[in-house]
């Protein structure tokens, strides 16, 4: 919004802020979206804590035998509204809000914030530990994937530049939407923003991989590879925001690993939303992505501060409200640089906690139905609680997953240049 307003005073009245300038730049926005999301994290973070002790709106632990369960009894829940409003206001206040981007990830912090809300809001005032029921989570699940899916597949806006050169890309040059003009460099290349289902592929050297080939095989399907796509998305989306939600048992442990994952799509947006280090790097250069840096930059800064209260002993526990939140955002916007390959990677703390749940489960049903009795892989699932029962510290555990998070998240960048 002051992006917008420093402009009209510029234009329509011609006056200058002392100061407002600044604003033209992205790097200046990032750096504030960063800092004011610190600053609501730590000071709205501390009065809404202080209301959610008034109203005793304390977690309801489950006797599950872990060390130290009973001192987190009464600990304030619901503090992902802390997390959802350092990201949405620094947002509003720096960023373009009118880039397709940003009100497509504003979108998915709002729509699963709220679906959180509900099962936190069930689990505290109507004491009903089951929260919303799974089905309502998947189907909100769904319907925000179907949301950016097709916003990301059919929007006019969502484009990769392509160099015309060869029959190929003069064949692209024809799918261009008419609202993006041909670009000319200085050296005489052109280059135009294009429509195109593809995402980056790693470790092969032409990195790019088109959806329309899953369907390639099937005569004249390729027109519907929308629906290849949207499926995708749907279930991408679903799967990281529940890896989120179940790797949100230990103090600090999502905060942490989350903001550390915000950090690599920060660099991933902001190096394709950038012409030059698109071209230094072969990647795809992406127009109008650089815009998405300062929402991840508020990203970041929330998860940070919200550590600040959440890290061991937790004064505030995010609850569904941040943790559903945060992996659906986390999901989305590796769809939006087109990393969505890398997720496995640089979210490999959240897939290995679900598949943990997800192995766990399975096999316990199985040998029950073989042989009358369940076992069991893991002492208790998620992992991170089998860790609790092998007789580990959380924070410990919460550090160790930090680390491992760094390195994967280290690695993922470094498939840049790996071909």
């Amino acid at each position: 919004m002051l992006y917008y307003f420093l402009n009209y005073l510029k234009t329509e009245f011609k006056i200058s802020i002392i100061g407002g300038g600044m604003f033209q730049f992205i790097t200046f926005r990032v750096t504030m979206a960063l800092l004011l999301s610190l600053i609501i994290t730590l000071l709205l973070g501390k009065r809404i804590i202080k209301f959610l002790q008034r109203k005793q709106i304390g977690e309801t632990i489950r006797e599950l035998g872990l060390q130290g369960e009973n001192s987190k009894k009464g600990t304030p829940t619901m503090g992902g509204l802390i997390i959802l409003a350092a990201i949405i206001i620094p947002t509003l206040l720096f960023a373009q809000v009118a880039n397709v981007y940003i009100w497509l990830v504003l979108l998915c912090t709002v729509w699963l914030g709220l679906i959180g809300f509900v099962d936190d809001y069930i689990k505290v005032f109507k004491k009903n530990k089951e929260g919303l029921a799974g089905r309502f989570k998947i189907l909100g699940q769904i319907g925000l994937g179907l949301i950016v899916g097709t916003t990301l597949y059919f929007n006019n806006d969502v484009v990769v530049s392509r160099e015309l050169m060869g029959a190929q890309k003069l064949a692209a040059y024809e799918r261009r939407p008419t609202n993006h003009p041909e670009r000319v460099t200085r050296d005489g290349q052109r280059f135009v923003d294009v429509k195109t289902p593809i995402t980056t592929i790693p470790f092969v050297k032409n990195h790019e991989f088109n959806y329309a080939k899953l369907i390639s095989w099937i005569p004249g399907a390729e027109k519907y590879t929308f629906v290849v796509y949207i499926l995708i998305v749907i279930f991408i989306i679903t799967a990281v925001s529940n890896g989120a939600n179940i790797t949100d048992g230990l103090d600090g442990l999502a905060t942490g690993v989350s903001g550390i994952i915000g950090v690599c799509l920060g660099i991933f947006a902001y190096v394709s939303g950038n012409i030059q280090f698109a071209e230094y790097l072969n990647i795809m250069y992406i127009p109008d992505l650089g815009e998405l840096s300062i929402f991840i930059a508020a990203f970041v800064g929330a998860c940070v501060g919200f550590l600040w209260y959440n890290a061991y002993p937790a004064q505030v526990f995010m609850g569904d409200t941040g943790s559903l939140a945060l992996g659906g955002i986390i999901a989305a916007l590796a769809f939006i640089v087109r990393k969505e390959l890398l997720i496995p990677i640089f979210c490999g703390v959240f897939l290995v906690e679900l598949l943990s749940v997800m192995l766990q489960v399975s096999y316990f049903k199985y040998t029950k139905k073989k042989y009358g009795e369940g076992r069991r892989i893991l002492k208790m699932s998620p992992l991170h609680h089998h860790y609790q029962k092998l007789g580990y510290h959380e924070s410990k555990i919460s550090v160790r997953f930090w680390i491992v998070t760094i390195m994967c998240v280290v690695f993922t960048i470094a498939t840049l240049k790996m071909r």
